[in-house]
């Protein structure tokens, strides 16, 4: 009896289990569905967990068959994201390589499980950002103020220099002229004792008011430093500053002779170059050794007698000390300036000419002048002065005087003759266009009666000068005979 009551027991409590379990569910539930499931045990453990993952999958396997069960409130995406778990666990798993014969694994393109290689392009030269990407600019620039501060500074030299040599003239300038400096922009002639600037490298001073002449123009010649170009072309070719002096002189002042000293390269050029030297001094330089006078220097005259008479002592003692300063030194009373070019045509007449001397000195230092060097040309300027009263006192005899008027005469009989061609076709050219005049002039005649007389008064004109010719013509053979 007793053991039948224990199995009483065992039977009653499993079934007052059940009855509870009934109780917790809906009339609406399935009852039946809740007892065929197996692992419905299981479900208070699954509620539990649901707070703390909002996806859990369990599974098991019982006779080949696979059960899930999903929590409520999943979405539908969890069955995505087991089935990629899924897959992730059948890849730990090992597998045999003989399975897998002949079948080529293809890469996952997928950006979350292959990384693209990241490429390296190198950035060309002239693309970057660098001091060499822009050496043309930098280059570019260090020249624009290499050439900007060379200005400045040959500027401010030329312009020492030239004060320098106002400042060592000045007195002796003022003790022989009246006026020094005029500018030429008043009416009225006044001295402003200073330089007139013309350019960067030239200065001009213009002195006037001395006997025996009309005025004297000194003009500063220096070199180009302001110009970079320049100053990098002396560096092969080096060259000096130069001061040329032109006085012109009274004509009653100064007698009728050519005549020029200096170095030989120069006097060939000014040959070459000057109307009056190429015209009254053909032949070569001579040598000027007879008087004393340095190799370097040479002589062109008209005759030997102005070589005689301005070869003085004083003279020769300022061409001997300073030869290394003096170009040349040239005296003419048919100065005309250079030669005219064949590019500008022959002219009719002859051009103007002045008496006047000419000086051109060599500033020393062979371009690397200093102020200093503008005292030692104060000589020079004494010089200039002498050679002005010089030129006063000096008088052709009656030979010298008659050689140079058939000198003159011979000049201007040679130029006739060049132009005598040309003045022929210029008178041509005049006729003709008179005589087109005179018939425009009758054809815009509106009275016909008027317009008859004036064709017979042309044409009456034109008989009378035939019978002047003709009358010209035989008298011509009578002398003849």
């Amino acid at each position: 009896m007793r053991t039948v009551g224990f199995l009483l027991v065992a039977l009653l409590i499993p079934w007052g289990i059940s009855l509870a379990k009934f109780d917790e569910f809906d009339d609406g539930d399935d009852i039946v569905e809740y007892d065929d499931n197996d692992f419905a045990e299981f479900e208070d453990a699954i509620e539990d967990s649901v707070t703390e993952s909002p996806q859990r999958v369990v599974t098991t396997e019982d006779d080949e068959e696979e059960a899930t069960i999903e929590l409520e409130g999943q979405d539908e995406s969890l069955d995505f994201e087991d089935a990629d778990a899924q897959e992730g666990d059948t890849e730990s798993e090992p597998y045999d390589d003989e399975e897998f014969e002949g079948y080529e694994e293809k890469p996952d393109a997928s950006p979350g499980k292959s990384e693209d290689l990241i490429k390296i392009i190198n950035v060309p030269a002239h693309l970057q950002n660098s001091w060499e990407s822009y050496y043309m600019e930098i280059l570019m620039v260090t020249g624009l103020l290499a050439y900007i501060m060379n200005y400045i500074i040959g500027k401010n030299k030329n312009n020492r220099l030239a004060q320098a040599w106002f400042n060592t003239h000045r007195e002796l300038l003022e003790s022989n002229f009246a006026l020094v400096g005029d500018d030429g922009t008043n009416k009225d002639a006044t001295s402003t004792g200073k330089l007139n600037q013309e350019n960067e490298h030239i200065y001009n001073l213009w002195c006037s008011g001395r006997v025996c002449c009309e005025g004297m123009l000194i003009q500063l010649k220096f070199l180009k430093r302001q110009d970079l170009l320049n100053v990098l072309a002396r560096m092969m070719r080096p060259t000096c500053d130069q001061v040329q002096i032109k006085v012109t002189m009274n004509d009653e002042d100064m007698d009728t002779y050519v005549f020029a000293v200096g170095t030989r390269k120069a006097l060939v050029r000014l040959q070459k170059e000057m109307q009056d030297l190429s015209e009254f001094c053909s032949d070569k330089p001579k040598t000027g050794a007879k008087y004393g006078l340095p190799e370097s220097l040479a002589i062109l005259s008209e005759m030997g007698e102005v070589t005689e008479g301005m070869m003085d002592t004083k003279m020769i003692h300022f061409l001997t000390h300073y030869a290394d300063k003096i170009e040349s030194v040239h005296f003419s009373d048919q100065f005309s300036g250079p030669k005219l070019m064949q590019e500008e045509g022959q002219p009719l007449k002859l051009p103007e000419t002045k008496k006047t001397l000419l000086f051109t000195f060599n500033v020393p230092g062979s371009g690397n002048t200093s102020p200093k060097d503008m005292e030692a040309l104060l000589p020079l300027m004494n010089m200039v002065i002498y050679s002005i009263d010089k030129a006063k006192k000096f008088r052709l005899n009656r030979e010298g005087k008659q050689k140079a008027d058939k000198n003159r005469a011979r000049v201007e009989e040679n130029f006739l003759k060049l132009t005598h061609v040309q003045r022929q076709e210029a008178a041509q050219t005049r006729r003709e266009e008179k005589k087109r005049a005179e018939k425009e002039r009758i054809m815009n005649e509106e009275d016909p009666e008027k317009q008859r007389r004036l064709e017979e008064a042309a044409l009456r004109r034109e008989q009378k000068k035939l019978e002047k010719k003709q009358m010209k013509m035989k008298q011509i053979k009578v002398k003849a005979m």
